[in-house]
């Protein structure tokens, strides 16, 4: 499996790099310390599950206009519009696609919270990259 390379991230599940796609895990509402916030609302949820796949992309050399697939898991419907004001802000900026999305209910979600959000991102062309230069890529890509 020479071709899979896990990507390591503080306190998170480690997302997949293929040469082809970065697959990330669902990411939780949850503050760099880990703690989940209580009480706070669903844009605010919303923005910290962006902000958390945001650095798992960075750290793996992508990036957020990289993205092409999102799922989105509530835990209710009526959710949907708060969630997808603050998914807005982030995600087809800068004149970059929005990721094809999937949105689906669910009865309930790790650790009690109410919006997880994966994704599936192409790799490279992120900050990372831009730093590290064209050499050092193509060395990481045959691997």
């Amino acid at each position: 499996m020479a071709e899979l390379q896990p990507i390591l991230t503080k306190d998170a599940c480690p997302p997949i790099l293929t040469p082809h796609a970065l697959y990330i895990s669902g990411q939780l509402p949850a503050l760099p310390s880990g703690e989940l916030p209580a009480g706070s609302s669903m844009g605010h949820k919303t923005s910290l599950c962006i902000a958390n796949l945001r650095a798992i992309l960075e750290a793996a050399g992508s990036d957020l206009s990289r993205v092409v697939k999102t799922t989105v898991f509530l835990t209710d419907m009526k959710n949907f519009a708060e969630v997808n004001e603050e998914y807005e802000k982030h995600f087809g900026v800068g004149g970059a696609p929005k990721p094809a999305r999937s949105c689906v209910a669910v009865h309930q979600l790790p650790k009690g919270v109410e919006v997880e959000i994966e994704c599936v991102a192409l790799p490279g062309g992120g900050v990372k990259d831009q730093e590290v230069g064209d050499e050092e890529l193509e060395r990481r890509a045959k691997g």
